[in-house]
C-alpha cells in the first residue's frame, strides 16, 4: 500500500489522486506549490519508475503545469525534482511572480510559511474543478 512521505503529509494539502500520482498542494499561501506524488512505494529517482509509468508522470506534471498556468497565469513555472530533503520521487510546479516576495530567488526556506485559510484552500480546488 502507498505511503506518502511523513514530510509532505505534515507540509501540503491532499487535493486529487489522478491515475499515476497523488496531487499536493504546498500549505503555504505565499506562492502557488504544487507536487505530484507517484503513488508507488520506494521510488527516488525517475528512472525507478517504468518506461510506461515515466510517460504518465510526465504528461501528468505537463497537465498540472497548464492548470497552473490557466489558473494563475504565473511570470514564470519552475517545475523542478530535487529530493534532497525528501527521498520519495516528487515533483514540484511553482507559480512565480516578479511581485512575489523573493523574486527572482528560489523560493526554498526564504521566508517563513503563511498557511492558507480553508476559504482559500477552497477557492484553489473550485478553481481547478472548473477547468
Amino acid at each position: 500500500m502507498f505511503e506518502l512521505a511523513a514530510e509532505l503529509k505534515r507540509d501540503c494539502i491532499e487535493l486529487a489522486d489522478w491515475p499515476l500520482c497523488k496531487v499536493l498542494l504546498l500549505n503555504d499561501s505565499q506562492y502557488p506549490w504544487f507536487i505530484l506524488v507517484p503513488r508507488k512505494n520506494g521510488l527516488k529517482e525517475i528512472i525507478d519508475l517504468s518506461e510506461q509509468d515515466q510517460i504518465v508522470f510526465i504528461k501528468e506534471s505537463a497537465i498540472l503545469s497548464k492548470l497552473i498556468q490557466e489558473v494563475f497565469n504565473p511570470d514564470k513555472l519552475n517545475v523542478a525534482a530535487l529530493g534532497n530533503m525528501v527521498a520519495q520521487l516528487h515533483i514540484h510546479h511553482i507559480a512565480r511572480f516578479k511581485t512575489d516576495a523573493v523574486w527572482p530567488a528560489p523560493v526554498w526556506g526564504k521566508l517563513p510559511v503563511k498557511p492558507y485559510s480553508n476559504e482559500q484552500i477552497g477557492e484553489i480546488i473550485n478553481q481547478f474543478a472548473d477547468i
